[in-house]
Order: structure tokens, then sequence, then C-alpha cells
């Protein structure tokens, strides 16, 4: 299953706390089949077949093919300079 780094749980938290979107909002990760590209959006709530992913008060919804390429990773975060969230995947362990 994929973790989050202690940063990744405060930016998305903080991310989804700002938007008018929903309380349960979360930011949510897809993948189309047999793709590496990965897209990353801050959605209301996740979709019936998404994995949810809950973490000191974030909340990750990962599609089934994120899901799958995404299981043995950690998910990071930082802010750039000029104050966009940089989301990173690396390997668990």
């Amino acid at each position: 299953m994929l973790t989050l780094t202690e940063n990744a749980s405060t930016l998305i938290k903080n991310l989804a706390d700002q938007t008018t979107v929903a309380d349960a909002a979360g930011l949510r990760i897809s993948a189309e089949a047999d793709s590496a590209n990965l897209s990353v959006d801050l959605t209301p709530e996740p979709e019936p077949t998404d994995q949810v992913i809950e973490s000191a008060g974030a909340r990750v919804f990962l599609e089934e093919n994120a899901a799958l390429a995404l299981d043995d990773k950690v998910l990071d975060a930082q802010l750039d300079e000029a104050g966009a969230v940089r989301f990173a995947i690396g390997q668990a362990g």
C-alpha cells in the first residue's frame, strides 16, 4: 500500500482544507492502463472503485491502475521556491 511521508500528509491536508470543494476532499492519483504517467487532482470525494488512504488527516484516492503501480511506494511532497507543491514517489523501506 502507498504510504505518505509526514510532509506529504501535511501538504495534502492543507491543500484540501483550502478548497471549498467538500469536507471529504482529497488528492486523487490516477493512471491510464499500461502507462507510467500519473495524474494528480484535488477532488471532492473518491470514485467508487478508488482505494482510500488516510494519513494524519490527509486523504489520498488511488484509481485502480495507480493503486497497482504505487503499491510498494512512498509519496513525498515539498514546496518549491514559488510555493507550488511538488510530489515525488520513492521506494518504500
